[in-house]
């Protein structure tokens, strides 16, 4: 068990991925008006931070062809989605570093031996290399991407899936209210709370008045600012 700031006390953690441990969301925007400026459905940036932060690619696509007025494919999704991470992956290649702290919180909760897990918007293939270069793989029993669910956040099924395989994995029976996510977008706290969750919101992404349906709001997560092991 861990305790946060309000006393949130923890049996188990869920991290949200993007926006949370790593920055990748300019990384995000830039993939995606790669693709899709040349097609004239390219958007700004604060209609990425206003509409598409919250969704996965695959819901961020759909919405900009919809937002346009335009039809696509499930073939037509499917390639943009892959073309994107591919995309992606180039971009990463000229590195990327965590929030200062991040790594840290995560290996002092792993030390506490609770469970821990990620539920992100984003594909497998995103997350693995970034955590091999952070050396954190080995700290999360349970990682739960796009390629696990049929909804996006703001829909709690990534949150639901990803608590009921910390159970598996720890053979407990926690219920939700003895989980603890934390996000940093309006979507991922609405996913966290309709699962049950209790949820932290990290002022990265926001500012503190667009997260306030948190159970509580911190300007970092360095351990030593947040976390206790009792």
């Amino acid at each position: 068990m861990v305790e946060f700031p309000g006393r949130l006390q923890a049996e188990a953690v869920i991290f949200d991925f993007d926006g949370v441990i790593v920055d990748t969301e300019p990384l995000h925007y830039a993939a995606f008006q790669r693709l899709l400026e040349p097609l004239g459905l390219g958007f700004s940036w604060d209609q990425y931070v206003d509409t598409y932060m919250g969704f996965d690619d695959r819901d961020a696509f759909m919405e900009a062809f919809k937002a346009n007025g335009t039809g696509l494919s499930a073939t037509d999704l499917q390639s943009f989605i892959d073309r994107k991470a591919d995309l992606f992956q180039e971009i990463i290649r000229d590195g990327i570093s965590a929030y200062p702290g991040v790594v840290e919180l995560i290996r002092g909760i792993r030390a506490s031996r609770t469970p821990l897990a990620i539920s992100s918007g984003a594909l497998r293939s995103d997350i693995s290399p970034i955590l091999e270069t952070l050396g954190i793989t080995g700290c999360f029993d349970v990682i739960v991407t796009a390629e696990d669910v049929a909804r996006s956040k703001p829909d709690p099924e990534c949150y639901r899936l990803a608590h009921n395989r910390l159970n598996e994995f720890w053979r407990l029976d926690l219920s939700p209210g003895q989980v603890l996510a934390i996000e940093d977008t309006p979507a991922g706290i609405a996913a966290a709370k309709g699962a049950g969750l209790r949820v932290i919101a990290v002022t990265n992404s926001y500012p503190a008045a667009h997260l306030s349906q948190a159970d509580q709001i911190v300007e970092t997560l360095d351990p030593a600012e947040i976390l206790s092991v009792p």
